[in-house]
C-alpha cells in the first residue's frame, strides 16, 4: 500500500520500503508504544540525540487499545509517585500537541458493590492519603446524584476528582509528532532484531534496515519485551494476556470521568459515546513461557482465576511462543507488524448487559466497535522499568499490566533519565528486574 501515512502522520511508511536511518545516535528506543514514545519525547526534549524504531505503526497495538483512563485512584503504592509525574507531564503535553487528544481532568469514581469491595476501597485510601492526592469516599447523596436510580445497588464509591483521561489513539501518535518535530527520529516499520556488544556493552542495534550505533538501548516492547529478551539469553518473567474492548454510540452523559464497577467500567468519550470493559476479565493464552514463568504468576492467577479465561490455542506456536533467531534473517517482530488479536465477543456481550444495568441512563446504548489486545504482565503487576546488569547500556521499561497508558509519560521520563544517567525523578527500587530473580541471573531455557 504504497504512500500510505502511518499513524503517527510523521511520514510515508508502508511494507517492503526501505526506510532511512542515521548512522548513529546516543539512544535508541525499540517500541513505539506509550513508553517507548514518552521516551523519546522526553529525550528530544533534552536534546539527546535518539532513534525511535517501531516494527509496525506507531501505538497500533495495546497503546491505542486501551481504555484511555489516566489515573492515581487503585494504584499500588509504588506506582504513585510517579503517577504524580506522569499526571503533569500529561497536562504539559496536551498544551503543546498539535490536537485535542481529549486529556480532560474529569475525575475517576470506583463503585463499590458489596462491603468486601468497600474495605477494598478504604483500605486503599489510607495508604493514598499520604501522597495527598484528594482521593475521598463520596456520600450516600453524592452517589445519588451521580448515578440516579442506580445509587441504591452500590454500597459505597471511591472518587478522586482530578483523575483525567484522553484518547489513546490520538494522543500517543500526537506525542509522537511532537518528539520528531523537536529533534527524535521516528521510524516505523522498522524492526529491531537484535543488539550489537562490543565490549560486552550495547554499542549498536541490528534492524531490518541496516545498523545504527548507538550507546545506549531503552527496550520499550510490551508483550514483545519479553521474546527479544529471551533471544538475548535472558529472562523476564512477562506474559500476555487477550483484553477485550467495546465503544458505543452515543449516549446520555452520566459523568464526564471515568467510572468502574465490577461488571462494567465505562469512560465517556470526545464523541459522545462511551468506551466499555470490565477490569480484570482477560484471556490467559498458555504459551511455553507460560510454564517457564509459571511458579512466579502463581499469585495473580489465583486471585483471578475467576474471571481469567486459560486457554490453549494456536498462539502456542505463533511468534510470542518463539524466541531464538539470528541477526541476518527475518524475526518473529517481521512476520506480525501489528498485532491484532480478536475480542471475545461472549465477553463484551455480557459487559455490555452489566452496563446497561449498572448504568440506567445507559439502557439503550448501542455497541458500534469492539477490539481487543495484547497486555504485558508481570508477576506482581507493576512494571518493570531498570538497567539490565547483564548487558550495560541496555534499559528495559516494559509489563505495564493493563494500567501503563495513564503512567506512560511518567515510564517515558524515567526510562529517558536511567539511560542518560541523570538522577530519576522517583525511587526506582519498586520497578527493579532483580525483584523476581530469587538467585543469579537466570537464562531462558
Amino acid at each position: 500500500m504504497a504512500g500510505k501515512q502511518g499513524i503517527s502522520g510523521i511520514e510515508p511508511a508502508w511494507d517492503g520500503a526501505r526506510v532511512e536511518l542515521p548512522k548513529r545516535v546516543d539512544i535508541v528506543v525499540i517500541g513505539g508504544g506509550v513508553a517507548g514514545v514518552a521516551a523519546a519525547l522526553t529525550m528530544a526534549e533534552w536534546g539527546v540525540p535518539v532513534l525511535l524504531c517501531e516494527k509496525g505503526r506507531i501505538a497500533a497495538e495495546q497503546s491505542s487499545r486501551n481504555w484511555g483512563w489516566i489515573r492515581k485512584q487503585g494504584r499500588d503504592p509504588r506506582e504513585l509517585p510517579l503517577m504524580l509525574e506522569a499526571q503533569t507531564l500529561w497536562r504539559r503535553h496536551a498544551q503543546a500537541l498539535d490536537t485535542d487528544i481529549g486529556f480532560r481532568q474529569a475525575g475517576c469514581t470506583y463503585l463499590c458493590a458489596d462491603e468486601d469491595e468497600l474495605a477494598q476501597r478504604e483500605s486503599w485510601l489510607e495508604h493514598a492519603r499520604a501522597f495527598q492526592i484528594g482521593s475521598r469516599m463520596l456520600s450516600r447523596k453524592e452517589m445519588q446524584d451521580l448515578l440516579g436510580d442506580g445509587a441504591g445497588r452500590f454500597r459505597g464509591a471511591l472518587h478522586t476528582p482530578d483523575d483525567a483521561q484522553a484518547e489513546p489513539g490520538l494522543a500517543v501518535p500526537a506525542l509522537a509528532r511532537r518528539a520528531a518535530a523537536l529533534g527524535a527520529h521516528i521510524r516505523e516499520n522498522t524492526v529491531v532484531r537484535s543488539i550489537q556488544r562490543t565490549g560486552g556493552r550495547v554499542s549498536g542495534v541490528v534492524t531490518e534496515h541496516g545498523t545504527v550505533s548507538c550507546e545506549t538501548v531503552i527496550l520499550a516492547g510490551g508483550v514483545w519485551s519479553r521474546p527479544f529478551m529471551e533471544n538475548l539469553g535472558l529472562s523476564l518473567p512477562q506474559l500476555a494476556i487477550r483484553s477485550s474492548v467495546m465503544r458505543t454510540a452515543p449516549a446520555p452523559e452520566i459523568a464526564p470521568g471515568s467510572i468502574g464497577a465490577t461488571g462494567a467500567s465505562i469512560r465517556r468519550r470526545m464523541d459522545g459515546g462511551y468506551t466499555i470493559g470490565r477490569t480484570g476479565a482477560a484471556q490467559f493464552e498458555i504459551i511455553p513461557a507460560a510454564f517457564r514463568h509459571l511458579f512466579a504468576f502463581l499469585p495473580v492467577l489465583r486471585k483471578r482465576w475467576r474471571i481469567v479465561d486459560l486457554a490453549v490455542g494456536k498462539s502456542f506456536f505463533g511468534p510470542l511462543g518463539h524466541y531464538r533467531w539470528g541477526d541476518d534473517g527475518p524475526s518473529p517482530f517481521e512476520d506480525v507488524r501489528i498485532l491484532d488479536p480478536e475480542p471475545n465477543q461472549k465477553l463484551l456481550r455480557s459487559v455490555l448487559e452489566s452496563t446497561r444495568t449498572l448504568y440506567p441512563q445507559l439502557a439503550g446504548a448501542q455497541p458500534v466497535e469492539s477490539w481487543a489486545g495484547m497486555i504485558d504482565v508481570t508477576p506482581d503487576e507493576v512494571p518493570v522499568i531498570d538497567h539490565v546488569p547483564e548487558i550495560p547500556g541496555l534499559v528495559v521499561a516494559t509489563g505495564l499490566s493493563g494500567h501503563g497508558f495513564g503512567l506512560g509519560t511518567g515510564i517515558g521520563l524515567l526510562a529517558a533519565q536511567l539511560a542518560t544517567g541523570r538522577d530519576p525523578v522517583v525511587d526506582t527500587s519498586g520497578y527493579a528486574l532483580s525483584r523476581f530473580r530469587r538467585g543469579p541471573a537466570e537464562k531462558a531455557a
